[in-house]
């Protein structure tokens, strides 16, 4: 079986690139190599030579169908995650994308047995709460002007008292920033070309996922890279709002193994999935975590500021991919080690997050209370 995989030169693309070669299908990956990212033009090394490679982007017509002669399934991890205020690239390359992939596949009634496409936990929005006076809400975009008083917690649509976070099963989203909105409908069109025209498909919902292979150039993503690249350099990390917000976390090896499963089974077709740790970790707690396995006295700073869409809490109900059969087997602990590791072998190692900090602040993403 040949397995394509767009984005296979990626963070997620690359790691379930190798477990699928691993267990034995051949690959093919199509990837632009963009920059941030990728800044040398050329696959990194850790591409295996295994695998063919195609330099092509999935805005493309001519590229898809060339990485799609004689495949039998596809993995659609290619998407365009970076700031904010770039809305039309999200759906661009995102939205437009995936239409295409199905388009094509459509036109030329080519034998795919089966696409997974990726999707992104940030489709909840808010996600899931609790009231104690009205009971469970999905509540919406938190108002800039309640963040700029630094009253963080989402309130109740109807009483406007303070909730509590409740784990997010799959059956309601709410996205609320442009790529989280790119995400789901990129499910949609999955999920519902899918069915009409009997393309087993499925949409994986990512919570954030860490480890190697993980950019130091994506400036808005990457919460273990942006803390573990300040404090090798002896600077604290830098947490946003009140550092409270609740977060879960999962190893990208986890998330590998969660990409090959919905592809070997059929009761995975036409469904979304939340791919997640099994558990909560507030941003503080995930920095102050990640100084004690550097060794690093250095506690987090928390100067007030927000990225104005981000989410306050959100931590994911895994269960029905549970049932599956699948498991989160990576601690959080060897998740932090294992990057750490990697980190310290790579050349281009170092602090970007003013770099970052200032196009954010400029793009307005990032605010000041």
């Amino acid at each position: 079986m040949k397995i394509l995989v767009t984005g296979g030169a990626g963070f997620i693309g690359s790691h379930t690139v190798d477990l699928l070669l691993q267990k034995g299908y051949a690959v093919r990956i199509l990837d632009n190599l963009t920059p941030p990212v990728h800044i040398e033009g050329k696959p990194p090394d850790y591409v295996p030579r295994d695998a063919e490679f195609i330099l092509g982007d999935v805005r493309d017509r001519a590229a898809w169908e060339r990485a799609l002669d004689g495949v039998d399934a596809v993995f659609h991890f290619a998407a365009y995650q970076d700031y904010l205020t770039d809305f039309s690239k999200f759906f661009h390359v995102n939205t437009v994308g995936t239409a295409l992939l199905y388009e094509i596949v459509v036109e030329k009634k080519l034998p795919i047995q089966k696409i997974v496409v990726a999707s992104s936990q940030a489709t909840y929005g808010e996600g899931k709460y609790a009231c104690a006076t009205d009971g469970v809400q999905f509540p919406p975009l938190r108002p800039v002007e309640q963040l700029m008083a630094r009253d963080w917690e989402p309130r109740c649509p109807i009483c406007q008292q303070p909730m509590q976070p409740h784990v997010t099963d799959e059956a309601r989203v709410m996205p609320h920033n442009q790529y989280a909105m790119s995400k789901y409908t990129q499910e949609m069109l999955a999920l519902n070309f899918g069915k009409r025209y009997n393309i087993p498909s499925a949409a994986m919902r990512f919570s954030i996922t860490q480890g190697p292979r993980q950019s130091f150039r994506n400036a808005y993503s990457g919460v273990l890279r942006i803390f573990t690249t300040r404090l090798l350099f002896n600077r604290a990390p830098i947490c946003y709002e009140d550092g409270g917000q609740l977060r879960d976390y999962v190893s990208v090896h986890d998330v590998a193994r969660a990409n090959v499963l919905v592809l070997e089974d059929a009761r995975a077709n036409y469904q979304s999935f939340n791919v997640g740790g099994g558990g909560a970790t507030t941003v503080a707690e995930y920095a102050r975590l990640i100084a004690r396995r550097l060794d690093k006295d250095l506690a987090p700073e928390i100067p007030g500021q927000f990225r104005f869409g981000d989410t306050r809490h959100i931590i994911s109900d895994i269960s029905k991919l549970r049932a599956l059969g699948w498991e989160p087997r990576v601690s959080l602990d060897a998740i932090v080690d294992e990057y750490i590791a990697w980190a310290r072998e790579q050349p281009d190692v170092r602090d970007y997050y003013a770099d970052a900090e200032r196009e954010m602040l400029a793009r307005g993403t990032l605010r000041t209370t």
